[in-house]
């Protein structure tokens, strides 16, 4: 795989998962001004970025 290639994998490997992270992230913060104990909203971003990076890695090598 060239260069060139790989760094469009990796683009649109981004773009596929985008969605999830962003989606992620407003659930955090939507629960954070809800009222919740901020160290919840540390403790659910582990597996929120967790399972963005390896649907990255997925999409980026051509898993899914």
């Amino acid at each position: 795989m060239t260069e060139s290639e790989q760094g469009l994998s990796r683009g649109r490997a981004a773009l596929a998962i985008a969605p999830f992270l962003v989606l992620g992230l407003l659930s955090v913060s939507f629960l954070l001004q809800w009222g919740l104990d901020p160290l919840w909203g540390v403790m659910i971003m582990p597996p929120i970025l967790f399972v963005t990076a390896l649907g990255w890695i997925a999409f980026r090598s051509g898993l899914a």
